[in-house]
């Protein structure tokens, strides 16, 4: 177990950590969480960066560090859909980021690692392809963008605005607008996540029709 496969086990450690201060009722928990995600894709560059300087590229390695990638976007997606998101101007609540397509997401994440798996038991390695490296970017931004504003509505704003006279309007009209962008950025990333699926599938299609 060399640092650079410690570093890539501690991104699943904080991962957990993540989820905690996202999910429970802790004082300035959104912002720990933004803080502890940020964080955890450090750790994505600082074992990877470790490992090509000492020399320590490992099998191990090679399989958790995309795996500890997936686990990190995916308990951020989960606890998105787990939160409730207010739409004052239409008094409505809902998931910070729907379910569905939550469930696309992960379900995409799955068909291309047993892809993936598939291909290795016949001696190849699947690349990641340009759509999803788009996909990924997109994630990324998506989840921080979202965090963001979570810290924002939750921990910093009520603090700022406390004692206004508009600050309860403010506060409103600020989470009414983050409602819409999470929802339609999360939408887009679902978008790119059943493109890239299908390009992915379709470009390496030998791979599973040798096995029907």
């Amino acid at each position: 177990m060399n640092l650079p496969n410690k570093i890539t086990l501690s991104r699943i450690w904080l991962t957990f950590v993540m989820v905690v201060f996202l999910t429970m009722a802790i004082p300035w928990g959104k912002t720990l969480a933004f803080v502890t995600f940020g964080l955890a894709g450090l750790t994505d560059w600082w074992d990877g960066a470790v490992a090509r300087r000492r020399g320590l590229i490992s099998v191990f390695g090679q399989l958790m560090d995309p795996l500890a990638d997936k686990i990190l976007v995916s308990a951020a997606l989960i606890s998105f859909a787990s939160l409730p998101q207010a739409v004052p101007a239409f008094k409505i609540v809902h998931q910070v980021v729907p379910a569905w397509i939550v469930i696309i997401i992960i379900s995409r994440e799955f068909l291309i690692t047993g892809l993936r798996l598939l291909a290795a038991q016949k001696g190849r390695v699947l690349p990641a392809g340009r759509w999803g490296k788009h996909k990924m970017i997109w994630q990324t931004i998506t989840i921080v963008t979202i965090m963001a504003g979570l810290s924002l509505q939750s921990d910093v704003l009520p603090v700022l605005l406390a004692g206004r006279p508009d600050g309860s309007e403010r506060l409103h009209i600020f989470s009414h607008h983050f409602a819409y962008v999470a929802v339609y950025l999360a939408a887009w990333v679902g978008l790119l996540t059943v493109v890239s699926g299908v390009v992915y599938l379709r470009e390496n299609r030998d791979v599973y029709m040798e096995s029907v």
